[in-house]
């Protein structure tokens, strides 16, 4: 019998750089032929019954940490912050009249960025524009990223105006040495601080951000600092791997390479936080690289089959018309993907000039959702009737069948299981699921070596 394959080997052959599939088609395959007046026609098209989701994006943040891939940058000025977010109203009116009614909101999602570094009464203005165009609805989940370092009792006062339910706290590691490296100070303090006051304010659900695969970082240190995460009490815990792509983001360059982990000591580290939250913890695994406690939301969703996944990673969310708002902001629709502008002096030209701030995106072709629904299942569930799924959105699943034959090789190195119709990705193989869900990318596979660049898969 052949020995299984060691961790050094299953990296040797699997890690390289793919999608993070928040999407698909992939941001990079988005073109300039979708542009405003595509999206117009689209949110126009939108049936009257349709609820949408709403993000808000804040390009801005009160200081620069070096790991970050952000649009995003350092702003202490008031001034360009007020002017933003008064395009930031000017277009949730471009929406509501192109949808043409007072549509149904199930979620509004700040990021950034960060959200509060925004001057408090424009967070509040904003929102309120956001209940006189849109309906939203009693029970709509409104959440917001935030930096602890910059939480004020101003700031909370905001929050409790805005009517914020969720929130996301930055961690990414307690260790000195690490936030050092990557120009983030923030003690433990500071963030249990934020997370008591945010649950004084009647925030419901509190997520925490951490990152493996930083600078100076050990399983040692990743321990420690997810020991420090229990004590917080989250309902979510977000893991990431840290994304080194400094030829996008040129801060990065800043990060003392030398001093990162190998793919090796990064699987290691991720696995030893893994261990800590479920073992210590009681968090269960979602997807890739959330975890969530029994009785939270997202946990119902995974027991469910009922997770979803877009530009923000994993939610709940099942409305199908994601609007991003703001420089940069990417919206999903029924017919495609649309994004805005990335720079915030084009952004706020175009809605200067009355006109939705699009610059490109992806209509979606009958292959397109259906490879989309095949991968958001393999990135949510870890599992897939292959078969069943192409008959339920009346689609041949031949083309899929061919591109699954490579699942073989998977299942040889005991990452998935595959019976030549359900797939199931294994424990072993949860932290390559990106790779199994590329095998289905006909976009990836089309790709040269001159196309952009993904985060390594591990």
């Amino acid at each position: 019998m052949d020995q299984p394959m060691t961790d050094a080997e299953l990296i040797a052959r699997y890690d390289g750089r793919v999608p993070r599939y928040t999407s698909y088609p992939t941001a990079p395959h988005f073109h300039p032929g979708i542009g405003a007046e595509t999206y117009a026609q689209w949110l126009a098209e939108l049936p009257a019954e349709a609820a949408i989701s709403l993000y808000i994006h804040v390009p801005f943040c009160d200081r620069l940490c070096l790991y970050c891939g952000c649009n995003t940058s350092v702003v202490r000025n008031d001034r360009p912050k007020r002017a933003y977010a008064a395009q930031l109203s000017r277009e949730l009116d471009l929406l509501a009249d192109s949808i043409g009614r007072r549509a149904s909101v199930t979620q509004v999602h700040w990021g950034g960025g960060t959200p509060t570094a925004m001057p408090e009464d424009c967070l509040v203005g904003i929102m309120d524009h956001v209940r006189r165009r849109f309906a939203l609805r009693p029970d709509a989940e409104i959440a917001i990223e935030i930096d602890p370092t910059t939480l004020t009792p101003e700031s909370l006062d905001a929050l409790r105006l805005m009517g914020v339910n969720r929130a996301s706290l930055g961690v990414q590691d307690f260790d000195e040495a690490v936030q050092e490296a990557i120009g983030r100070h923030q003690s433990f303090a500071e963030t249990a601080q934020a997370a008591r006051a945010l649950r004084g304010l009647g925030v419901s659900s509190l997520n925490l951000d951490l990152i493996y695969g930083l600078p100076h970082q050990t399983t040692e240190s990743v321990a420690r600092t997810a020991r420090q995460v229990l004590a917080l009490g989250a309902d979510r815990v977000a893991v990431f791997g840290y994304a080194h792509v400094p030829w996008m983001k040129k801060h990065q360059k800043l990060i003392p390479e030398a001093a990162l982990p190998g793919a090796e000591a990064r699987l290691n580290q991720e696995r030893m936080i893994r261990q800590v939250l479920e073992r210590e913890g009681g968090y269960l695994p979602v997807g890739l690289d959330h975890y969530a406690l029994p009785g939270d939301s997202m946990a119902v969703a995974v027991r469910a089959n009922a997770l979803h996944r877009n530009f923000q990673g994993y939610t709940t969310d099942a409305t199908p018309v994601l609007l991003g708002v703001g420089a940069s902001s990417i919206g999903a629709l029924p017919q495609g993907y649309v994004q805005n502008a990335p720079g915030v002096p084009a952004y706020e030209a175009a809605i200067a000039q009355g006109r939705l701030p699009v610059v490109r995106g992806v209509a979606l072709s009958p292959d397109d959702r259906l490879r989309r629904a095949v991968i958001e299942r393999i990135m949510c569930d870890l599992e897939l009737d292959i078969p069943a799924l192409a008959a339920a959105l009346g689609e041949d699943a031949a083309p899929l069948l061919r591109d699954a034959r490579k699942l073989e090789d998977f299942a040889v190195d005991g990452l998935v299981t595959w019976d030549g119709a359900r797939l199931r990705v294994t424990e072993r193989g949860r932290p390559f699921v990106r790779n199994v869900a590329a095998l289905f990318d006909v976009y990836l596979q089309r790709a040269t070596a001159a196309a952009p660049r993904h985060a390594a898969a591990v």
